[in-house]
């Protein structure tokens, strides 16, 4: 894995990683990545019709492929791939990468229903058996942004201290209108409260998110 280089306060020629405290540890922690693996067998099951019909219209809207591959940062840095339903046109990243907004003129009509419904997610829950992701935590965001997160907002690579999630506390607190170094205090919060009862409610919040359609973008 490619190692970045970055400069914080106080910090100069460190990686990132070298920045990032102790992982998480719990009792909970066991108990967490059973029920995430039994969870997301059940829902994988659950919604495959949902997924199946949802490739056939991203396929039947613009003839591209209905699912993306990104490389992500997860647990203490370590890479892994996340699978989801393409949402956005094919040469939506022509230019390189680049942080989605509100109202995105890059996502396809089918795209922006599967966004506010978070159907685009559903793949991820292959991620969530291989342990690589959990149903709750910071969500994991991609190398480059990582590296500059880190380095525009300090303590932004101690999101990495615990396991990535499906959804987050960020996610139902702050949605998708707040700014990384935002993000990343919310998601510090989870992660100094971590316990079942913080992840039941981040579980039944992430439900009326998906109903409502709240911090869609």
């Amino acid at each position: 894995m490619e190692v970045v280089r970055v400069q914080s306060e106080g910090k100069t020629d460190e990686t990132y990683l070298e920045l990032i405290d102790e992982p998480v540890k719990s009792w909970y922690l066991p108990i967490k990545f059973a029920f995430d693996f039994v969870a997301a067998a059940i829902i994988l099951i659950l919604t495959s019709p949902v997924i199946l019909a949802t490739v056939w219209a991203i396929k039947h809207e613009d003839k591209g492929p209905a699912f993306y591959h990104q490389t992500r940062v997860g647990l203490m840095g370590r890479h892994f791939t996340v699978t989801k339903l393409r949402s956005m046109y094919v040469d939506a990243e022509k230019r390189g990468a680049q942080w989605a907004q509100k109202e995105d003129p890059r996502i396809t009509r089918v795209g922006r229903f599967i966004r506010k419904t978070r159907i685009d997610e559903l793949p991820q829950l292959v991620a969530v058996l291989k342990g690589e992701m959990s149903l709750i935590g910071p969500r994991p965001e991609r190398p480059a942004f990582t590296e500059q997160f880190s380095h525009e907002y300090p303590g932004f690579e101690q999101r990495l201290r615990i396991k990535p999630g499906l959804s987050g506390y960020a996610q139902c607190h702050g949605g998708y209108e707040i700014d990384p170094g935002e993000k990343a205090k919310l998601d510090r919060y989870y992660i100094d409260n971590f316990s079942p009862m913080m992840d039941v409610k981040i579980f039944f919040e992430t439900i009326k998110t998906v109903f409502t359609g709240e911090g869609a973008r």
